[in-house]
Formats: C-alpha cells, structure tokens, sequence
C-alpha cells in the first residue's frame, strides 16, 4: 500500500511544474510519508520544520481567527503551502514560482489517500 501511495503522490510531482516535495505529517512534526524530487531539500522533512504548522494554528486562534485550514509561506527561492487535515498535515514544497492555486487544488485529489493513512496514525 505504501508504494501504491507514494506512486500515486510521485505523479503530482510531475505533473505540477515547480513541485518539489509532498510531505504528509502528524500533528507533531513526525514525517509520515515523503516524496521528493530534490534531495536538497532535506531540511523540510525535519520534525522541526514540520511541526511550526502546529504553532501557527495555535498562534491564530489566540488572535480569533477561527481553524486554520491552509498556510502558504512564501521565500526568496521557495514557497511552502501547508494543509489541516488533523490529525495529518500535508505540506507542499515548490519553488517561488509555481503556481500555487494549482497546488491548492491538489488538496481534492489527495483527500482519498489521506483515509487510510489517518486511520493508521489515529491507531497509533
């Protein structure tokens, strides 16, 4: 199953220009499953970096802004789009010009795989 998943998230990467890493996480930061295109990019699969999107929908919610459903943070050469799918975290990783509503709309297309792999983290 795990294969099948990673094959089925591997055909976004290169099907979506400027795409680089789909990086699907707990609550915590801990990667649960990982695909990339650039090995560069291994910082964003830390734990660490992961786990600041926990930290910002703590941070909007103190400011009244209700449940954080998605966090695009743009950088000089990356952007960074992060979904709420608690108890999972999708994080996408492409560079500063993709596109990102087309990234956005990647989130119906992943929404069938995200079931079997929430059941495995909520047993856990």
């Amino acid at each position: 199953m795990v294969e099948e998943v990673k094959k089925y998230l591997q055909q976004f990467l290169t099907n979506v220009s400027g795409l680089y890493s789909i990086i699907i996480s707990d609550r915590d930061g801990v990667p649960v499953m990982v695909v990339t295109s650039e090995s560069s990019l291994q910082i964003a699969t830390k734990p660490t970096f992961l786990s600041t999107f926990s930290l910002a929908v703590d941070q909007g919610r103190k400011f009244g802004l209700g449940k954080m459903k998605t966090l695009i943070c743009s950088y000089s050469q990356y952007q960074v789009i992060q979904m709420n799918k608690l108890p999972l975290i999708i994080t996408f990783i492409a560079s500063d010009s993709a596109n990102t509503g087309h990234i956005l709309s990647l989130e119906e297309q992943i929404e069938p795989v995200l079931s079997n792999l929430v059941y495995v983290v909520a047993e856990n």
